[in-house]
């Protein structure tokens, strides 16, 4: 009976966590290290870790977040220090892909290169859009399963390379999404509206901080719907698809980004929803 009794009361501070403290490990949860690739990773709620010199944020319940660009290739190593003085590293190294080729001709000069007196206010558009990418907010809308802004027809693929009128250009770092104009645009996450503007090569854009350094662009919008610092939903209207800025027809481009690095938004939502 005394046996009995002793191994209730060991199962009981087990379950209570009264017997020795559990290692919390660094390790993946959800998404896979490939370039373009967004992975969440499970750690201690109270964990620091460090990718270099810099310390990442980890939220509440130990979850972070972390991307690869497109053409990343060297390995990684995030150190994880423990409360309880543990030292956890975790390597990752992405899988590198293959990526399509697309020749657009035909294009007016000025959408493939811009007129000299343009050149300023491409400069201030692209420094307000770095500056809105690089809020690191304590936000977890990035945790939740991303959805499409829009239904349609994919016409362009996260980092396929561009040939302009045969001039070779930056690669695409979006998903272009053919829908009428007018087509109401969702957010695909929560979040908190950090641009919304007209810039010269993307027309009406706007910019969802979705947290940690996650944010959703998108592009050549008909009309907004938001303001900025205004906080949205996932699902609520944001705006309308359109043409505006540098386009050639009515779409949405969205991207997403970790920081500085472009993610590809098809391995955040899946596919397409059948039409």
């Amino acid at each position: 009976m005394r046996k009995m009794r002793f191994f209730l009361a060991v199962c009981f501070l087990i379950l209570l966590g009264g017997g020795a403290s559990p290692t919390h490990a660094l390790e993946i949860w959800r998404g896979a290290a490939i370039q373009g690739g967004m992975l969440i990773l499970k750690t201690h709620p109270e964990a620091i870790i460090r990718l270099n010199d810099e310390i990442l944020p980890v939220a509440s319940n130990g979850l972070m977040v972390i991307g690869f660009h497109r053409d990343d290739s060297t390995s990684i190593t995030l150190t994880a220090s423990l409360p309880d003085g543990t030292i956890k590293t975790l390597t990752l190294t992405p899988s590198k892909r293959a990526y399509k080729t697309q020749r657009i001709d035909g294009l007016p000069a000025n959408m493939v290169t811009p007129p000299q007196e343009v050149l300023e206010r491409i400069a201030r558009d692209r420094q307000a859009v770095i500056e809105a990418r690089a809020i690191i907010s304590n936000l977890d809308a990035w945790q939740s399963n991303f959805l499409w802004p829009v239904e349609g027809i994919i016409t362009g693929i996260y980092g396929s390379r561009r040939i302009l009128n045969g001039a070779p250009r930056t690669p695409h770092y979006g998903i272009d999404i053919a829908a009428p104009k007018g087509t109401p645009i969702i957010a695909p996450a929560a979040g908190i509206v950090r641009l919304v503007d007209d810039l010269y090569f993307t027309g009406n854009t706007i910019i969802i901080d979705h947290g940690h350094g996650v944010s959703s662009t998108f592009l050549h919008l008909d009309s907004v719907a938001v303001k900025e610092n205004m906080a949205v939903a996932q699902g609520d209207v944001i705006g309308a698809v359109g043409s505006s800025g540098r386009s050639t027809g009515a779409h949405l481009d969205w991207r997403v980004n970790w920081r500085d690095k472009r993610l590809d938004p098809q391995r955040l939502a899946g596919a397409m929803p059948k039409q």
